[in-house]
């Protein structure tokens, strides 16, 4: 069984950075692709970055040229660089991982909360 499990996360003055990272337990077979979503208060959770593996970064409009995802599969673990950081970034942040193309498996972790002040 897989599991992902998030870090980075905490309380951060605006404007300023933080770095998330994805861990998985295990090496993960016929990999689709990594992603992050987030889900703020009171929201539905929306996705934040995505990289399909031997593709190009995909981004939500709203973080496009502050978040940066970037996978070290050695290591197993996603990353995803937020810079310039503000309010509306704070949520909790959640890695995803698909596995295969004609039946995808979806793994979550349990998310990392981000708090953006001022």
């Amino acid at each position: 069984q897989v599991q992902l499990v998030e870090s980075g996360g905490g309380l951060v003055q605006a404007g300023g950075s933080l770095r998330l990272s994805c861990v998985a337990s295990t090496t993960i077979p016929r990999l689709n692709s990594v992603a992050w979503y987030r889900q703020a208060p009171g929201e539905q959770r929306e996705l934040v970055a995505l990289l399909e593996i031997g593709g190009p970064a995909k981004y939500a409009d709203s973080v496009k040229g502050r978040f940066t995802i970037s996978r070290d599969s050695a290591k197993k673990t996603t990353y995803l660089q937020m810079d310039s950081l503000d309010a509306s970034d704070t949520g909790v942040y959640y890695c995803n991982a698909v596995q295969g193309w004609i039946d995808p498996v979806n793994y979550w972790g349990t998310g990392t909360q981000v708090t953006v002040s001022g």
